[in-house]
């Protein structure tokens, strides 16, 4: 394909608000060049009739160095060429699915990302904020409990994955932050609850002090970016709202008095259904305790609750996936729960436009405009009359990112 080429024949979804509608595209150079009209002579026409075309999909919350099997991946249960190769083939599976830009919220180092983007391997545009931080014993401190910690700290993989820092303290805490950035960290995230999979907390348990997350905050700030955090409570959501965090992963049992505070903060919320639903439907295939799946049970329902009270509140509400083990093919699964929740639209808008946004880019990718990024999806079918193809990967026929083609499986 030429790097002009005219998109004809499908019915556009721009996510800037306007109605679908059929017009033709016009990628030039890597960007879009035109909206509707006529091709230009010098353009190869690439016929897109019945298709719906989407602006690529971005995932704000994705764990690509969790692309094998959790347990088995963490220690020295496998190899670093396999844990690389598993990586590998996600950050490919994900963009042939449509994704052209993740956020990842923890474990991959900056190694990945730039492999990625210097297109020595194909995958999505990743923005990522390197490890988790957590304190001892916290979510993200996966260790078994007769592990000594001082072992966890030596099972990094320089330029390949560093699950978790673990910090106890406002010192280490400003120690790991600073190290988190110097290996080129983009905004950080914090652990402050208990979390769904965790062998060492419950979902109740607030974890780290408001002066250890204010610490993050403040060095987060002092690089112009920010912090999120993972969060599974209102107590632990609170803390982290009032020391300055500026965006919230989860957000399970978000009631209207937090989401208020949130809105006044103008503090974002990345919901994560999809890895929800995982769980409990398929907590064997991941290779995890059914108890976890007992969990995610009673998150559910709270995390519904959470992103509609939040979106009452004004507050600006993302889309993410948390999609984690060597099968990621269901990210899509979250666009098609949320349009359960809310509308296949809104959804839409949330992973595309909100998404954009909350990586910094909005000014470059997230709709379909005039001198955007050409990261375009076609769709077989209108996902807004049927969401179930959201969750269909093999219904996504085509992507170009940047507009280079990285997957055609129109029908001939």
């Amino acid at each position: 394909m030429t790097s002009t080429h005219w998109l004809h024949g499908a019915t556009l979804i721009t996510a800037t608000g306007h109605d679908p509608e059929p017009a033709g595209i016009l990628v030039d150079d890597g960007r879009i060049a035109q909206i509707g009209g006529s091709a230009p002579r010098e353009a190869e026409v690439v016929d897109c009739t019945g298709l719906t075309l989407t602006p690529g999909l971005i995932d704000a919350h994705v764990h690509l160095g969790l692309s094998s099997p959790l347990l088995q991946s963490i220690g020295y249960g496998m190899s670093v060429a396999e844990l690389a190769a598993d990586m590998f083939a996600n950050c490919a599976q994900t963009l042939r699915a449509g994704f052209t830009s993740v956020r990842d919220c923890g474990g991959i180092d900056a190694g990945i990302a730039n492999v990625v983007a210097s297109g020595k391997i194909p995958g999505p545009r990743i923005v990522q904020c390197g490890p988790i931080h957590c304190q001892t014993g916290g979510h993200g401190h996966y260790a078994p409990e007769w592990e000594p910690t001082e072992v966890w700290r030596g099972q990094e993989i320089p330029g390949l994955r560093t699950m978790a820092m673990l910090s106890d303290g406002p010192d280490e805490m400003r120690r790991n932050a600073r190290e988190s950035f110097r290996r080129g960290a983009q905004f950080l995230k914090l652990c402050v609850t208990g979390g769904v999979i965790s062998n060492h907390d419950k979902l109740t348990d607030t974890q780290f002090s408001s002066a250890e997350i204010a610490v993050a905050v403040a060095e987060a700030a002092a690089r112009g970016t920010y912090v999120t955090v993972h969060a599974h409570n209102v107590e632990g959501i609170r803390n982290a709202v009032l020391a300055g965090v500026r965006c919230v992963e989860h957000g399970t049992g978000i009631d209207e008095e937090t989401a208020a505070l949130m809105a006044e903060r103008q503090v974002s919320l990345v919901p994560t259904l999809a890895a929800v639903e995982a769980l409990i439907t398929n907590v064997d295939g991941l290779g995890l305790p059914s108890h976890f799946a007992e969990r995610a049970m009673r998150v559910r329902a709270a995390m519904v609750d959470g992103l509609l009270a939040a979106k009452a509140a004004g507050v600006r509400v993302g889309l993410g996936s948390d999609v984690i083990g060597p099968d990621q093919t269901g990210r899509g699964a979250e666009l098609t729960l949320r349009a359960a929740a809310e509308s296949p639209m809104e959804a839409l808008i949330a992973a595309t436009r909100v998404n954009a946004g909350l990586l910094g880019l909005d000014s470059e990718i997230g709709t379909l405009e005039v001198g955007k990024r050409a990261d375009i999806v076609a769709f077989a079918g209108n996902p807004l009359d049927d969401p179930k193809l959201f969750a269909d990967p093999d219904s996504v026929v085509l992507v170009l990112q940047n507009g280079v083609v990285a997957k055609d499986e129109r029908a001939a």
